[in-house]
């Protein structure tokens, strides 16, 4: 069957890979490469969608509120460059994946930490802590220096510093880095969403800017989709960006919708094999 690349201009879709559902990596075993060509910033999209609820006839402060955050409905993953393991979410060991309060949180943060503020249905939202109660944040489409629980939304948050394992410059470059930003907006921002803006900030890596990697030949990135203790699934990307903006989509949906898309496409692919074979 071989890799297969398939260009998407929207952050939702149907197709997913169909590497080998045990989570043994095989180099022959056929995987879905997937690239996002020209896609918006997915915040953004939430943003407009957000809104437009608000503005409906019965909306009212309770649909305003981020629904709270479900552990359970983690999607724990790793990044892979090529063998390299560059990013991992997990829940082991106990507690690494815990949020706090934005008053709680300020009490854990040094100035360059990265933060991820997080709610149910919503994708992550990432910003750079610069001390004095204060963060740098991209958000709706401009680079912004607010205060911390300004920036949370009332979202549960934490300390994601750790989650990439590229080598951090020192905090006061990190720091640095953001509030030379402050005030860029729109034409003149180099990054598809708030996650890829602090990361950069932090690592100073050109993969976190838009079109930072040429998307020709083989899918370098992996994205291992841990769906159980034994079991796991694998995507290919061409770029980091991409594989940021899939990660970032099952964050949003969680792991249950996640699930439930493998299987359906896994039974989907089944029943047209045995259709093949029958003809």
């Amino acid at each position: 069957m071989g890799n297969q690349v398939e260009k998407l201009t929207h952050l939702s879709y149907k197709e997913v890979p169909t590497a080998d559902p045990t989570g043994q990596d095989k180099d022959d075993g056929p995987r879905i490469g997937v690239s996002y060509i020209f896609s918006a910033d997915d915040e953004e999209l939430e943003e407009a969608g957000n809104e437009a609820v608000r503005r409906g006839p019965a909306a009212g402060e309770e649909q305003q509120r981020p629904r709270h955050h479900d552990p359970r409905n983690e999607v724990e993953c790793s990044v892979y460059y090529r063998d390299e393991c560059v990013y991992l979410k997990s829940s082991e060991p106990d507690g690494a994946l815990c949020t706090y309060s934005a008053e709680n949180l300020l009490n854990r943060c040094k100035p360059g930490d990265l933060l991820e503020f997080v709610a149910q249905d919503q994708y992550p939202h990432w910003a750079v802590y610069v001390g004095d109660f204060q963060v740098v944040h991209l958000h709706r489409l401009e680079v912004k220096n607010s205060f911390l629980t300004e920036a949370s939304q009332g979202r549960q948050g934490r300390i994601v510093s750790e989650h990439f394992r590229y080598k951090p410059l020192s905090p006061g470059v990190v720091v640095q880095n953001a509030m030379e930003q402050v005030g860029a907006k729109e034409q003149e921002l180099s990054w598809r969403n708030s996650e890829c803006f602090a990361a950069w900030c932090r690592y100073g890596k050109r993969e976190f800017k838009i079109g930072g990697e040429l998307r020709i030949g083989k899918q370098p990135y992996r994205l291992k989709i841990q769906l159980s203790e034994k079991n796991s699934h694998t995507l290919e990307f061409q770029s980091l960006e991409d594989l940021i903006m899939e990660k970032r989509r099952n964050d949003r949906i969680g792991r249950a919708a996640v699930v439930q898309e493998l299987a359906s496409h896994l039974h989907a692919e089944s029943e047209a094999r045995t259709d093949h074979n029958a003809n």
